[in-house]
């Protein structure tokens, strides 16, 4: 048992690192290929924080583990709203001004209902998956041609200022290609390591593999965010804060739960509908009230509704282990 935890913590550390070290060569090799560093900034960098939970999905559904996968998409949006947010809020409150930001709040919502809408029957099938990769790319398509295509050219946002400048630049080729590589390589090998030791260890504590998705590997794969958003408010970005949490939900929702029903479609467990999607829509909401609010101005999300998110996360995880072992 030590030798697993050991090596769950060992794969999520070499998780996270080659999870930066791959999007950093890819974003470097895209931008010397001639692509605008804003298309990067909101697909390649953005999509970023969501790769250790695509490689988790991946790897779990390959080894029969769907739940795992689909605890692991659940248990991340939850947690990004509740533990991310929550602390860095109570951190330090956040201002949400960027119209990017507002604009992409209602499809935070609508791809959470979409993902519960297909698993909704208890059965994820392999057009379901094809059908949220579609959805997927034409999100993705309409955020980029939003951004490019603003009703006032000259309309500065400052979300997409910030992500801009996440995006190397004057980085070598064969360097970006030498990071993509040793990024992409040790993401297969660390999301196969942390899959099986986070299943060994369930199994002895007789927790299921959708609990095990939705606490251990889900809070592992939001670290990303996390420091992210941490890094964000600490200098000042409050909406690249946001924007990361917004943005890396939808990815997940779309193309990391896609992965599960195209690789290993079918019967999924049912707590996964009558418990932890009703939890996911309901901090979604939670989230949009609170960074929305009723008025159309700037607000913030301050300490008090940071504590009331990390108040949720607790609480959600009290009920999943306080059942686990009933």
């Amino acid at each position: 048992m030590f030798e697993n935890i050991i090596i769950l913590l060992v794969s999520l550390i070499a998780l996270m690192w080659s999870a930066d070290k791959f999007v950093f060569g890819a974003a470097a090799f895209a931008r010397n290929l001639g692509l605008s560093p804003l298309i990067i900034g909101l697909t390649i960098v953005a999509m970023g924080s969501s790769a250790p939970e695509m490689m988790v999905a991946a790897t779990a559904s390959m080894a029969d583990k769907a739940d795992t996968a689909i605890g692991n998409v659940i248990g991340s949006n939850i947690t990004n709203i509740t533990l991310v947010l929550g602390l860095t809020a109570l951190l330090k409150p956040m201002m949400v001004s960027s119209l990017t930001v507002r604009r992409e709040l209602p499809i935070i919502l609508g791809t959470s209902l979409v993902a519960v809408y297909f698993i909704y029957d208890l059965q994820f099938t392999r057009l379901e998956g094809i059908l949220l990769a579609i959805l997927f790319v034409i999100t993705i398509g309409y955020l980029t041609y939003s951004s490019l295509h603003k009703v006032n050219p000259n309309e500065a946002d400052l979300y997409e200022n910030e992500v801009t400048d996440d995006v190397p630049e004057g980085i070598a080729t064969g360097k970006a290609i030498l990071w993509l590589v040793i990024g992409m390589a040790l993401l297969l090998a660390s999301s196969h390591y942390l899959v099986d030791s986070a299943v060994y260890i369930a199994k002895y504590f007789g927790i299921s593999d959708l609990v095990i998705g939705l606490t251990i590997i889900a809070i592992g794969t939001s670290l990303p965010e996390l420091a992210a958003s941490v890094a964000g408010v600490i200098k000042g970005e409050d909406d690249l804060a946001l924007g990361n949490i917004v943005g890396s939900n939808i990815f997940n929702a779309l193309a990391v739960l896609c992965l599960p029903a195209i690789i290993a479609p079918g019967a999924i467990d049912p707590a996964a509908v009558t418990r932890d999607s009703v939890i996911m829509i309901g901090v979604t909401l939670l989230l949009i009230l609170m960074a929305v609010g009723i008025n159309k101005g700037p607000r913030n999300i301050n300490r008090v509704e940071g504590g009331i998110l990390l108040a949720c996360f607790i609480a959600y995880q009290y009920l999943l282990f306080g059942m686990a072992q009933a």
